[in-house]
């Protein structure tokens, strides 16, 4: 991100359109949606960048059977979707919620590819994060944008949120990109020329006036470019204060920029599209855990502003208590946790609580990670500290956190703060880090048996595609399990993150924000993080919650306008979509 704010745009005025959207991250996919059917649509974004935390995200989305699947082979099918999302969610959200994410997935990525300069590309092989189940796909379903042209913004270019991983060259990493780079040291053949393509195209692309982006910022920056062309304005700066209702009806709402109240009339409606509640600590510690510290991944202007507005004008709330969990390497005092996304996969490494075991698969989905953390806090048996273990191998072959290149030393103020550990013994390291040394020895002695076998008899590590994905193709019979060995030994300290909360105001299949008693609040719609999560208690794979908001506010924005598809009409029943 720029170091200084950008200059805002536009100021905020009394007005009237059609469609107000209040945020700007998938919620600008709504805005496009109204404005192809000819709806007058405005953008109020809380903070001074345009993107949210879809800008800081891997940029991936995940919408079965879409034609960018379609056209490059992939192996689906509706009947096949259905069946995952229906083993994977259960009955912890509405059927009619996500079959009408299902059914309306073809024509939201249409209407991208018609209203955005964005072209996409399949992930081919990044695994469903759950793919033994029913109609659950090994060679995976996410999509994403391919490296894209952010001075293709113009002036606007400053106005774009930037990234959570910084690359020390100008190298835009797509997610397919990021798993060969990972493993660079040890498959150069694929690792090499992935690096050297982005490097040209990166240092290249500048000397012809291009700054090409990728992952989050690339899919934000050609929503933002889309808004661009279809002449939607967005107003930076400008937080909702309340909404207002007419006879039971949203039709509007008061805005707030530079300590001045506005009031835009919406007769179509209002998108709430502002991200969930990821850094509002009070609400996080009455529904999900007390011990969480504010180390989330979302944009900063997540505080949870649609869904209290959203609640004071009537909505329920579902799922509260959950988030889009991810696990991080943590924080030096003063900074934020690094992104930790391979790292738990990769042979050559382990993760023990504080009484020195091993508690969980380590390789499995990030969401289901932190489920089983606040599974054991629940259960009085608080997971407490965790830490990384592995040898000296691992160091010597893959990144570490996002930028440690292979057989760099960790740094030196990561030791200095306690956040990692070296030692010539697993006992002394045990004793470094504070954890039984008994305990921790033995831990590591099965952990080794088990690893040299192949096979996780206690966490099944390893068995599942998802698992394998980042794992270590080098390494067999099982790439995310080989024993730890050597005269060096390292631990680095772990926490809880997440990619933002995803509980929210309860909706319909159309989008529609409903009361607590399950009837319709007419005029407000709740989409992507505001919204409850359309696949309840789960994550069903990579993009999962960039592609519910893209789709949803496709269906929203249709809806408002009167023009709502006959697949997300037959969900509109009024009835509780909470839990």
């Amino acid at each position: 991100m720029p170091k200084s704010a950008p200059v805002r745009t536009a100021t905020a005025q009394d007005t009237t359109v059609d469609l107000l959207v209040i945020g700007s991250g998938t919620g600008m996919a709504a805005a496009l949606a109204a404005a192809e059917l000819g709806s007058s649509v405005l953008i109020a974004e809380k903070t001074a960048y345009v993107g949210g935390s879809t800008a800081r995200s891997g940029g991936a989305f995940w919408i079965p059977d879409n034609p960018i699947l379609r056209e490059a082979g992939a192996p689906d099918s509706p009947a096949r979707a259905a069946a995952y999302v229906d083993a994977v969610v259960g009955d912890t959200s509405p059927r009619e919620r996500w079959q009408s994410f299902l059914d309306n997935g073809t024509d939201t990525v249409d209407m991208l590819r018609r209203t955005t300069p964005m072209r996409f590309m399949w992930d081919k092989e990044y695994s469903d994060y759950q793919p033994e189940q029913p109609g659950g796909s090994a060679i995976g379903r996410s999509c994403e944008c391919i490296p894209f042209d952010a001075n293709r913004l113009g002036t606007e270019r400053a106005r774009l949120r930037g990234g959570t991983m910084e690359a020390p060259l100008p190298m835009p990493i797509t997610g397919k990109d990021y798993r060969w780079l990972n493993l660079l040291a040890k498959v150069p053949a694929k690792g090499f020329p992935t690096a050297v393509r982005r490097a040209v195209q990166g240092i290249g692309g500048l000397a012809l006036k291009r700054d090409y982006v990728a992952g989050g910022q690339a899919l934000a920056a050609g929503l933002f470019a889309g808004v661009l062309k279809a002449g939607i304005p967005v107003w930076t700066e400008t937080s909702l204060v309340r909404l207002i209702s007419d006879g039971g009806r949203v039709t509007g709402a008061v805005l707030e920029q530079d300590g001045t109240e506005v009031t835009v009339t919406a007769r179509q409606g209002v998108v709430l599209a502002a991200g969930g509640f990821d850094h509002d600590m009070a609400l996080r510690h009455k529904h999900q855990s007390p011990a969480l510290e504010g180390w989330s991944f979302g944009a900063e202007g997540n505080t949870g502003d649609a869904i209290k507005a959203g609640v004071d004008a009537g909505a329920g709330t579902a799922l509260l208590d959950q988030a889009w969990w991810f696990p991080a390497v943590a924080p030096l005092p003063g900074a934020a946790p690094s992104v930790m996304l391979a790292e738990r996969s990769l042979p050559g490494s382990f993760i023990v609580d504080d009484a020195g075991k091993r508690f969980v698969n380590e390789a499995e989905n990030y969401m289901s990670f932190g489920q089983h953390v606040l599974e054991r806090e629940k259960q009085g048996d608080p997971v407490g500290t965790m830490w990384m273990i592995f040898d000296q191998e691992y160091r010597n072959s893959y990144l570490l956190a996002g930028a440690l290149y292979p057989r760099s030393p960790l740094p030196a103020a990561w030791y200095e703060a306690g956040i990692a550990a070296k030692a010539g013994s697993l006992a002394e390291l045990a004793r470094s880090i504070g954890v039984p040394e008994d305990t921790f020895t033995a831990t590591a002695a099965r952990f080794n048996e088990v690893a040299a076998a192949g096979v996780d008899e206690d966490f099944h590590r390893g068995s599942s595609a998802y698992d394998r994905y980042y794992g270590d193709p080098t390494i067999r019979p099982n790439p995310n399990l080989r024993p730890l060995s050597g005269k060096t030994f390292y631990a680095v300290k772990m926490v809880l993150s997440d990619l933002g909360t995803c509980g929210g105001l309860t909706a319909d299949a159309r989008g529609r924000v409903l009361r607590e008693d399950g009837t319709v609040l007419e005029g407000l719609y709740a989409i992507g993080n505001t919204a409850a999560n359309v696949f309840g208690k789960s994550y069903p794979g990579a993009g999962a919650t960039i592609g519910q908001g893209l789709v949803y506010g496709y269906i929203a924005a249709r809806d408002a306008a009167g023009k709502g598809s006959p697949a997300a009409a037959a969900g509109s029943a009024e009835r509780p979509a909470g839990h």
